[in-house]
């Protein structure tokens, strides 16, 4: 028998249901996969999910497996190596953005420890368990995401509006929107 899973699916693209499956809503706590997903979120913007999760290799490939010590290091070469991948977003300000991030996320570890304590601190240290019936109910951002936008941005970073952010927020787990029909909505909130 089928899973139901949440209606935004694709279930003609097998990442897209790996993905679903085994990542979104998942709490992360690895401040390299906090970065990575930060940078294909930031990286999506204007553009579909499935696009970037398409491009998700070449990104771990192009970026140096996100290590963002690596990433913060890069300069005009590595940007103009970057624009000329046709494996990822060919996007100046994203590719500029990506290691700007990098640095302020250096910036936050230095402060807090760690990227994961400063960005869960915003919920807790608890995932919010939230328990929609329809995709359509579910918020594009919230005051957390707001909050948390706005912080980081004083930080340096960009490309992490409230509505970037708030998705961020659901796909490293620290909100759960899998819609309550979704079997990985029973799942996360244990």
């Amino acid at each position: 028998m089928e899973k139901k899973r949440c209606a935004w699916v694709n279930y003609q693209n097998p990442l897209y249901i790996r993905y679903h499956d085994e990542d979104w809503g998942v709490p992360v706590h690895e401040d390299r996969l906090l970065f990575e997903m930060l940078v294909l979120e930031g990286a999506q913007a204007g553009l579909s999910w499935e696009t970037i999760l398409n491009k998700r290799e070449a990104y771990r490939k192009a970026f140096n497996n996100f290590d963002p010590f690596q990433v913060s290091k890069f300069n005009e070469d590595d940007v103009q190596r970057l624009l000329t991948n046709p494996g990822i977003i060919r996007n100046k300000l994203k590719i500029h953005s990506a290691i700007k991030n990098a640095q302020a996320l250096l910036n936050i570890q230095a402060e807090f420890g760690s990227f994961d304590i400063y960005l869960w601190s915003y919920v807790e240290g608890i995932p919010i368990i939230n328990s929609f019936f329809e995709h359509k109910d579910v918020p594009t951002s919230t005051p957390i995401s707001e909050s948390l936008s706005k912080d980081l941005k004083k930080r340096g970073m960009s490309f992490i509006g409230p509505t970037i952010i708030y998705a961020y927020m659901q796909s490293i787990g620290m909100v759960n929107d899998h819609t309550v029909d979704c079997y990985r909505h029973a799942e996360l909130s244990k």
